[in-house]
């Protein structure tokens, strides 16, 4: 038997002793259209910013995906966060001031920002800003002294 005859034999033995590996049942389908946001206050930002939990819990103990809203003009003061943060900006231009650099993140951008990395950051004036963030835990802004 031709050696390509023995490998597709192999392969067809192969796959159809293999359990099927679909994801069909494993992850649940998640739908949440727009106007089913449940949007709460962030505590302690005085109204300046609210979230919508998307899966898991902002504020809980595991992995979350959330949106989070800032207003625009809020200016967060030096800080870090305890675990990374990885956020797509939705809507408006966000910032973050890292050693003294300033970088702007308009509607589109993308970053994770590692845990304990102390920076600035806030929505820049003009457009309030939606973002879409995730972490493995719960959300944080540790303050520092500059």
């Amino acid at each position: 038997m031709p050696i390509l005859t023995k490998f597709a034999a192999l392969v067809g033995a192969f796959v159809f002793s293999v359990p099927s590996m679909t994801y069909a049942g494993e992850t649940p389908f998640i739908s949440i259209p727009v106007s089913d946001l449940q949007w709460h206050e962030v505590p302690d930002m005085g109204g300046e910013a609210s979230y919508a939990d998307l899966r898991g819990s902002i504020f809980g103990n595991g992995p979350y995906e959330a949106f989070l809203q800032v207003k625009a003009g809020v200016d967060n003061p030096y800080h870090t966060h305890s675990r990374d943060v990885t956020t797509v900006v939705l809507k408006g231009i966000f910032y973050i001031i890292i050693d003294g650099k300033r970088v702007e993140y308009p509607a589109g951008s993308f970053w994770s920002i590692p845990a304990d990395l102390p920076h600035y950051s806030g929505c820049a004036k003009g457009d309030d800003c939606l973002m879409f963030i995730y972490q493995v835990g719960s959300f944080d802004i540790v303050p520092l002294r500059e």
